[in-house]
């Protein structure tokens, strides 16, 4: 089970492909644009941790803030041809750790975004935080610049946990941060990861009961994956076996659901009326514009679908953006998106929703016939991973549980 915030870098230096030719011809034209949102990357962090495959990076004596700032002005106003016009429904200030910058950055940084994009009065915008960078004059500052949610990167409140997934930061400033943020800003998420070395069961719903107790409106619960090209990977801990680890996602679900969380994506529980926008506008193949090094980006035209990546390592990134003298670019990949491909990216987010989304949007959202998937529709359905309604595609509870098995059938 992967990270619910799915924006992550390609390989740096990855070709850069250009073409102007549309993905498919005919009837394959989207009939109308979906809605927009924007994913802004922070590379930072105070320390990189074992399982973290993100593009971080440990953060230097002193961020380059200014640089960083610029460059990011830089690369949002190369992107305004792609977007101009177009209504933002979302922010989400990722990384690395946002929290690290300071107030008067991210304030400049959403100024920057307000003066060069329509956002929505009702725009939500997500700031990323650890409890290891936590303030409460810092948060104050945050909110009062306009962030209106933040997901704080908890993982555990057990010390011993905490320290086996080599985080910075105690149970005890777990919840100090918690509690300062919700002095501070009215929607807040709780990131927990279970199943994790030396976890017990008993201690994964420690932590669940814990979180509860605080009265969030919306936590994500990750099953620790030993990425590639992590630590973990290279040095793998040991581990829950996989019974226990089901058990733990079978007790975590039935818990949440008695305590009024939605379980509306794989990883992802929500109180009424407070699932997570941005992520949501992901999960249905809606638009997001990504800026920063190593952001994703997917752009819908009239005539094809565009995926972008920016170069990962953040002084790449700034030089090629601020150095008139620079030869190379800050986008590692800009490429469209073959009609062929679409089938597999749509499912590969739908799919993910525990409501799935309605058969119409397949065709709204790609520009392709839903016949044309009607096949593996059909053989999905024939193996009980698809509910038989034929105005929603929506996994039944044995296709969210071999999710994997069944987007590859639209592969």
């Amino acid at each position: 089970m992967a990270r619910s915030i799915p924006i992550r870098p390609a390989g740096q230096g990855a070709p850069v492909a250009r073409a102007a030719m549309p993905f498919a011809p005919g009837p394959s034209l989207l009939t109308s644009l979906p809605p927009l949102s924007v994913y802004v990357h922070v590379p930072w962090c105070v320390r990189k941790c074992p399982y973290c495959d993100f593009n971080s990076h440990a953060a230097p004596d002193e961020l380059p803030e200014d640089r960083y700032l610029q460059a990011l002005t830089e690369d949002l106003d190369q992107s305004l041809p792609q977007v101009w016009g177009r209504k933002v429904v979302s922010v989400f200030i990722g990384g690395g750790t946002p929290s690290l910058l300071s107030a008067a950055t991210m304030d400049a940084m959403l100024a920057l975004l307000r003066s060069r994009l329509p956002l929505l009065p009702d725009a939500e915008i997500t700031m990323e935080a650890n409890p290891g960078t936590v303030e409460a004059a810092r948060f104050a500052d945050f909110a009062a610049s306009g962030i209106n949610r933040i997901s704080l990167g908890i993982q555990s409140f057990d010390d011993d946990r905490l320290r086996a997934l080599g985080r910075i930061h105690d149970g005890r400033a777990a919840r100090e941060a918690i509690a300062i943020a919700q002095r501070h800003v009215e929607r807040i998420n709780l990131d927990l990861m279970f199943a994790l070395p030396g976890q017990t069961l008993d201690g994964c719903l420690d932590d669940v009961e814990t979180a509860l107790s605080f009265g969030t409106e919306h936590l994500s619960l990750y099953h620790l994956t030993l990425e590639p090209n992590t630590v973990f990977a290279k040095y793998p801990p040991e581990l829950p076996d996989d019974d226990t680890a089901f058990e733990m996602q079978d007790r975590i679900e039935a818990r949440l659901a008695g305590a009024g969380y939605d379980h509306y994506e794989i990883s992802a529980y929500a109180r009424p009326g407070a699932r997570c926008r941005h992520n949501l506008n992901y999960w249905e193949f809606g638009d997001y514009l990504g800026i920063g090094p190593g952001a994703h980006g997917k752009l819908s035209f009239h005539d094809r679908i565009l995926r972008e990546a920016r170069v990962r390592n953040p002084q790449s990134w700034m030089d090629a953006l601020l150095d008139p003298a620079a030869a190379a670019t800050h986008l590692a990949e800009s490429r469209l998106v073959e009609a062929k491909e679409l089938p597999f990216e749509f499912m590969l987010n739908a799919l993910r929703l525990a409501d799935g989304v309605p058969a119409a949007s397949f065709a709204e959202r790609t520009g392709l016939n839903l016949a044309t998937i009607a096949r593996p529709l059909a053989r999905a359905v024939e193996r009980g991973l698809l509910d038989e309604d034929p105005t929603r595609i929506r996994a039944t509870p044995l296709g969210r549980r071999f999710l994997n098995d069944l987007q590859g059938l639209f592969l």
